[in-house]
């Protein structure tokens, strides 16, 4: 069983910055990819970045420029470095893997929670 726990989550005033933190354990094939999402009061949950084992990065619009992704592939670690933070960041972020074997194989974190002032 994969088990993801993130940490990093927190208050921030707009402008300021947060680094999220995502530990996967478990039994997960060398090609993945790792990524966040966040889910907003009253909103869907929406993609913020993933980075595949090999490297290939995709960033949502609205973080483009100020939010970084990256992973230790030998720890099944990903990070995701946020800067310049605005209140609609705010949100409960999500850390998730996605592999395929036989099938697809999907493991969400509990989720931490960032918030930012105006």
């Amino acid at each position: 069983q994969v088990q993801l726990v993130e940490s990093g989550g927190g208050l921030v005033q707009a402008g300021g910055s947060l680094r999220l933190s995502c530990a996967a354990s478990g039994s997960i094939p060398r090609i993945n990819i790792m990524g966040w999402h966040r889910q907003a009061p009253g909103k869907q949950r929406e993609l913020v970045a993933t980075k595949a084992n090999g490297g290939t990065i995709n960033y949502a619009d609205s973080v483009k420029g100020r939010f970084t992704i990256s992973r230790d592939n030998g720890k099944n670690t990903v990070y995701l470095q946020m800067n310049s933070l605005k209140p609609e960041d705010t949100g409960v972020y999500y850390c998730n893997v996605l592999y395929f074997t036989n099938r697809k194989y999907e493991y969400w974190g509990q989720g931490t929670q960032v918030t930012v002032s105006s």
